[in-house]
C-alpha cells in the first residue's frame, strides 16, 4: 500500500473525473452515501481501510501527529480539504481507533526500511494480507499486525548492507494470543525485503513444529511453492506432496495463481515439510547453493539477491536435529557470509535460554546448554543472521547476560505487542484494581474457588462442561457460527501415573453423571439458574431459562462421547503421546474432550475451544504457572461462558516445609508483575528529541527496580546501568514492597505522626464525578490535610525499606520539586476510610481513630498487590487534572496546579476482616501492626521542558558504552 498520505480529495477527484468542474455537492453526495453504506459497501470497505491505515502510520513524512489519536484524523481530513459535515460523517461511520499500539524499546538503528521501500517490494505480505481479510479481520487488525511487523524488519539489518550485522531482538505478546501470526508476517516482510534463509525454531514437540509448519505453508509459502514443479490434476505427480489428506487442502491454503516467479517475485523453497523435521539438506549441499545472475559480486548486492528463491525451515528446538543442521551448514562454505538469514525462536524462553551455573565454568570459559549452544552455533555459521525470539513471559530473556555476545540478549529491540481485540486475558479473570469489599466483577464472572469447604468441585466442573457445549449448539441453531471444538482441560499433577487415576475417575463420574436423566437435568438446571444465566452476554442468544437449552443437552453429550469416550490423557516424554488424531485440531474436524495432563498441556501447546479449566498443580516458578494459563486465549461467541475452577488453598511441599497457597492469587501475583513490566515500557518508549529513553541494556535494571524477587545482575555480574531518577508527572509513585521486620514497621509507621496529627478532624466527602469506568456518580469519606513539599520529602526520605530503597529513584524526582526541576507548594493529603458497613476502625499513634485497611502480600514476597484503591485513584487523578477549579459536591479543597495528592493508607498485612478486628480489638492499632502504605501523585505540570522521564548512571565511567561490569 502506498504511503504517501492523504491529499485534496476534490482535486484529485476532479483530476480523474470527465467532469468540467468539480461541484461542491460532490461532497455532499458523498456523505450521503457515507451514512447509507451498509456495512460491507465497497466504498465504505476502502474508506475504512484507507483512513486506518493512515491512522496507525508510526512517524510518516507527511504528518508530525500521533498515531492512532483524534489529532491524526483532524490532520488526514485537513489534507482532505473535507468539510465539517464529512468530517463528522466519517469519524461516525469510521471512529479513530485509539487502541495502543505496539511498544518499542530499541538502540537507534540506521533506517533502511522506509514505507516506499516495503511497498515497492511486498509480494508475500500483500497476499498475507489479503488472506488474513478473508479470515474476517478488521482493517484496525489487519494495520495493527502491519504496524508491529514493520517495526521488526526496520529493525533488523538491511540485507543488502556490505558488513555483517546481526540484529538481536524480542518479541513479548500475550499466552495464546496470536504470536504466530505476528512472525508470520514478519517473515513476509524480510523474505520481501531479501531475507533469503528462514529458520523458525518451532517447538520442542513434533506436533507443535508441525502446526507451526502448516500454518506457514497455508497462510504464507502457499500452494504453488508447495507443489513445486507437479501438476495439481495429476493424482500420480501429488505423490509424496504435502497436504493431499488434509481436509483443508487446496481450499484454504492460499495461491498465488502461478508461481510466483512467473509472476514477476521469486518463489520460496521449503526444506522440511508437515510430517518431516529438518533431517538433512534432502538435496544435499545445493539446496542452499543460491542462483546469482552476476556470479562475481556476492549475493547480498540487489541484483543477486531478489532474483534468489528464498529458503525456509521449521525446526524443532531438539538437540540432535540442530546440530544436523550446524553440521550440513560448515559443509557449504563461504557462501554462509553472503545469506541474509532470519532465525525466529517461537517460545524463545524454553531451552533456548544458558541455564548452566557460571561458578561451574572452568577457567571462566561459558558452558551451554544443548539448544543454547546449537543455536549460538548457528549464529557464529551466519553472520548475517537476525535473531527474533518470541515469548509470553520475557522476563528470562531480558535477564540473559547481556555482556555474553554470543547469548541472546535481545540488545538491540524489545517489542511489546498491544493485548488483541477480543483476546480474553489477565483483566478478564483477576480485577488487579484493589476490590475494597468482596469480590470483583472479573472473578464473580469467570472464576470458581475450589475450598476445603467447597470440596473439590470437579462434577460442578464436568457439568459446566455439557452445559456450556448444550449452549454453543443452542447459540449455533440461532445463527452464531459452529463451535468447531469444545474442550475441557484438568491440570492436578505432575505425575503421569496420577493422570491414569484422575482419568479413570472422571470416566466413571461421567457414566453415572446421568445427563439425559432427570437427576443430571436437575443439576444442569440449577447450575444454569445460579451461574450461566446470571453471567450470560446479553448480546449474544441464551435461553429464558433451562427447559429452551434442555433439548440441547444430548446432543453436547453425544459430541464429547464420539470416538470411544470423553477423556484423553496427554503426558510423556514419547511423541506418541501426542499423535492422538483427537490433539489434532488442524485436521479433527470436532474436539469435543476432556484433556487431563500436565506440563505438555502449557507451553505452545493451543487447547482450541477451551471453555472449562480445572486447575490444581501447584509450582514456584513464575513463568511455569503464567504459561499454564492456557484458560488465556480468543473465545468468539463464548467468552462469557468460560469458567476457571482453581485451587485456592492448596498444599506446596511436603512435611514440615509444607504451606497452603492460593494458586488464584499466585496467578494474579504474577500478572501483575507481566503488566507492570508493559506499563514500564510503554511509560519509557516515546522518543526524546528523537532519541530513546531507554535502551534494551536499561531495562533489566529498570523492571529489577519494581519486581521484588527479582535481583538486578545477571548471573555473577551486575549491570553497568544504574537507575538514578524516575519521573512521574501526573502518574502515581506506589511503593508495594514494604518492610516485614517489625521493629522497622514501628519505625516508619512513627516518622508519618506528625501527618496523622494532622489530618485528625471531621471526614470530608469526596465525589468523583461520572468517568470511564461508571456513568455514576460515587463517593466516599476521608479525612484530609494540606502539608507543605519540605514536610512531604521529610518523612519520604526517612523511611526505611528491607531490600534496597525501592523508593530512591523518584525520591531523586520529588526532591527537586522544589524550584530546581519544577516547583510544587505542598500536598492534598487524603486518608480515605472504607464504607460504613465494612469499616474497621482504631487509632494509629494515638491519632485517629483512621479506618484500617486489609491488602495481603504476594506470595512469599515483600509486595503487596495495589495499594489504592480504584476510585481513591480516579479520585485524586481527577482532582489534580482540574487545575485549580472548583470541585462540584463536598468540601475538599480546591487543588493548585502547583499542588500534588498523597493517599494514605494505614494498612494491616491479612488475608481476612477478623485479622484486621484483632489489630484493632482494643480500639488501638499497635504500630508494629500497621504499614503506612502511600501513593504520590504529582502535578502534571511537575516536570521540565525536556520531558525526560528516566535518568540511568554508568557505574564504570571507564566503560560507558559496557551494558556490565564484573561484580566485586
Amino acid at each position: 500500500m502506498s504511503r504517501r498520505g492523504p491529499r485534496h480529495f476534490a482535486k484529485l477527484a476532479f483530476a480523474l473525473s470527465d467532469d468540467d468542474d468539480p461541484a461542491d455537492a460532490d461532497t455532499a453526495r458523498f456523505r450521503d452515501r457515507l451514512l447509507a453504506a451498509d456495512p460491507g459497501d465497497e466504498l465504505l470497505t476502502l474508506w475504512r481501510r484507507k483512513l486506518t491505515a493512515w491512522d496507525f502510520e508510526q512517524s510518516p513524512a507527511w504528518s508530525a501527529t500521533a498515531p492512532r489519536t483524534p489529532e491524526r484524523r483532524a490532520e488526514i481530513h485537513d489534507k482532505l480539504a473535507f468539510g465539517a459535515d464529512l468530517r463528522k460523517a466519517l469519524d461516525a461511520v469510521i471512529p479513530v481507533h485509539v487502541e495502543p499500539g505496539p511498544v518499542t524499546i530499541s538502540r537507534e538503528f540506521e533506517p533502511w526500511y522506509t514505507r516506499e521501500q516495503a511497498s515497492n517490494r511486498s509480494f508475500y505480505w500483500t497476499s498475507y494480507e489479503r488472506l488474513l481479510r478473508r479470515k474476517g479481520w478488521s482493517d484496525a487488525a489487519v494495520s495493527s499486525l502491519d504496524e508491529a511487523a514493520h517495526a521488526v524488519v526496520e529493525r533488523l539489518a538491511d540485507p543488502t548492507r556490505d558488513t555483517p550485522y546481526g540484529a538481536r531482538g524480542l518479541v513479548v505478546g500475550y499466552v495464546q494470543s496470536g504470536k504466530t501470526a505476528n512472525f508470520t508476517g514478519v517473515t513476509a516482510k524480510a523474505i520481501d525485503a531479501g531475507y533469503r534463509l528462514v529458520i523458525v525454531l518451532g517447538g520442542t514437540l513434533n506436533l507443535l513444529r508441525g502446526q507451526t509448519q502448516r500454518r506457514l505453508d497455508m497462510e504464507l509459502i502457499g500452494q504453488e511453492n508447495i507443489l513445486g514443479a507437479a501438476d495439481p490434476n495429476d493424482p500420480d505427480a501429488l505423490v509424496g506432496i504435502d497436504y493431499q489428506d488434509d481436509e483443508d487442502w487446496p481450499a484454504k491454503f492460499v495461491s498465488f495463481g502461478a508461481r510466483p516467479s512467473m509472476l514477476g517475485a521469486f518463489d520460496i523453497e521449503r526444506l522440511t515439510s508437515r510430517d518431516r523435521d529438518y533431517m538433512a539438506l534432502e538435496r544435499g549441499i545445493s539446496a542452499l547453493e543460491f542462483e546469482k545472475p552476476d556470479r562475481t559480486r556476492p549475493l547480498y548486492e540487489p541484483a543477486n539477491l531478489h532474483a534468489a528463491r528464498a529458503r525456509v525451515m521449521v525446526v524443532k528446538k531438539n538437540k540432535s536435529v540442530l546440530e544436523k543442521l550446524v553440521t550440513d551448514l560448515k559443509k557449504i562454505g563461504p557462501i554462509l557470509g553472503e545469506i541474509p538469514a532470519l532465525i525466529i525462536d517461537d517460545e524463545s524462553d524454553q531451552a533456548s535460554v544458558n541455564t548452566t551455573d557460571p561458578k561451574k565454568w572452568e577457567d571462566g570459559k561459558v558452558t551451554r546448554t544443548a539448544i543454547n549452544g546449537q543455536i549460538s552455533k548457528l549464529l557464529k555459521l551466519l553472520p548475517r543472521a537476525q535473531y527474533v525470539g518470541y515469548t509470553a513471559t520475557p522476563f528470562a530473556n531480558v535477564f540473559i547476560d547481556p555482556g555474553d555476545e554470543e547469548d541472546l540478549f535481545p540488545r538491540d529491540f524489545l517489542i511489546s505487542l498491544p493485548r488483541p481485540a477480543g483476546y480474553m486475558g489477565v483483566q478478564d479473570f483477576h480485577d488487579l484494581d484493589t476490590v475494597e469489599d468482596g469480590e470483583g466483577e472479573a472473578e464473580k464472572k469467570h472464576v470458581r474457588g475450589i475450598y476445603d469447604s467447597t470440596g473439590d468441585r470437579l462434577q460442578e466442573a464436568l457439568d459446566a462442561f455439557v452445559l456450556t457445549g448444550a449452549l454453543k449448539l443452542y447459540r449455533e441453531a440461532r445463527g452464531l457460527p459452529p463451535f468447531r471444538h469444545h474442550t475441557m482441560l484438568v491440570h492436578e499433577s505432575v505425575r503421569m501415573a496420577e493422570h491414569a487415576v484422575l482419568a479413570g475417575r472422571i470416566e466413571t463420574m461421567w457414566r453415572n453423571a446421568a445427563y439425559t436423566g432427570p437427576e443430571g437435568h436437575a443439576r444442569l438446571a440449577a447450575l444454569f439458574d445460579r451461574d450461566f444465566h446470571e453471567h450470560a452476554d446479553g448480546s449474544l442468544p441464551t435461553p429464558a431459562d433451562y427447559s429452551d437449552l434442555k433439548p440441547f443437552v444430548s446432543g453436547a453429550r453425544r459430541l464429547i462421547n464420539q470416538g470411544g469416550g470423553p477423556v484423553i490423557v496427554v503426558n510423556g516424554d514419547s511423541e506418541r503421546d501426542y499423535a492422538q488424531p483427537d490433539l489434532d485440531f488442524d485436521r479433527t474436524p470436532n474436539v469435543w474432550k476432556i484433556l487431563v495432563g500436565g506440563t505438555k498441556l502449557s507451553r505452545g501447546f493451543t487447547v482450541e475451544g477451551l471453555t472449562i479449566t480445572y486447575y490444581r498443580r501447584t509450582t514456584q516458578q513464575a513463568d511455569t504457572l503464567m504459561q499454564m494459563g492456557r484458560w488465556f486465549g480468543f473465545r468468539p461467541g463464548y467468552r462469557d461462558l468460560v469458567r476457571l475452577y482453581i485451587g485456592r488453598e492448596e498444599t506446596l511441599g511436603r512435611g514440615r516445609n509444607a504451606k497452603t497457597v492460593d494458586l488464584y492469587e499466585a496467578f494474579e501475583a504474577i500478572c501483575r508483575d507481566e503488566e507492570l513490566f508493559r506499563d514500564e515500557l510503554a511509560r519509557y518508549a516515546p522518543l526524546v528529541d528523537g532519541r530513546p529513553q531507554v535502551t534494551p541494556a536499561q531495562i533489566p535494571p529498570l523492571v529489577a527496580q519494581h519486581l521484588p524477587w527479582v535481583k538486578p545482575s545477571a548471573r555473577n555480574k551486575m549491570f553497568n546501568a544504574e537507575l538514578v531518577e524516575v519521573r512521574s508527572p501526573g502518574t502515581p509513585i506506589e511503593p508495594a514492597a514494604y518492610p516485614l521486620d517489625s521493629e522497622m514497621t514501628e519505625r516508619n509507621t512513627g516518622r508519618w505522626k506528625p501527618v496523622l496529627t494532622a489530618l485528625q478532624g471531621t471526614p470530608t466527602t469526596c465525589l468523583l464525578l461520572p468517568d470511564a469506568t461508571s456513568p455514576l456518580s460515587r463517593s466516599f469519606q476521608a479525612a484530609t490535610t494540606v502539608i507543605s513539599h519540605a514536610q512531604l520529602l521529610s518523612v519520604l526520605s526517612s523511611l526505611e525499606w528491607e531490600d534496597g530503597n525501592v523508593l530512591a529513584p523518584h525520591l531523586a524526582y520529588l526532591s527537586q520539586l522544589d524550584g530546581r526541576l519544577a516547583k510544587v507548594d505542598d500536598w492534598l493529603v487524603i486518608a480515605p476510610q472504607r464504607t460504613q458497613r465494612n469499616r474497621i476502625e482504631a487509632t494509629v499513634l494515638g491519632r485517629g481513630p483512621f479506618s484500617l485497611f486489609r491488602r495481603s502480600r504476594q506470595s512469599g514476597r515483600l509486595s503487596f498487590g495495589r495499594i489504592s484503591g480504584l476510585e481513591h485513584r480516579l479520585y485524586a487523578q481527577q482532582l489534580a487534572s482540574r487545575n485549580g477549579s472548583a470541585f462540584p459536591g463536598g468540601s475538599t479543597p480546591v487543588l493548585g496546579a502547583a499542588q500534588g495528592v498523597v493517599l494514605l493508607y494505614p494498612v494491616v498485612d491479612a488475608a481476612q476482616d477478623d485479622e484486621v478486628k484483632a489489630v484493632a480489638a482494643t480500639g488501638a492499632a499497635a504500630a508494629d501492626h500497621i504499614t503506612m502504605a502511600f501513593t504520590v501523585i504529582p502535578p502534571k505540570a511537575a516536570v521540565d521542558t525536556e520531558q525526560q522521564l528516566v535518568r540511568f548512571r554508568t557505574k564504570d565511567s571507564s566503560r560507558p558504552d559496557a551494558v556490565i561490569v564484573n561484580a566485586l
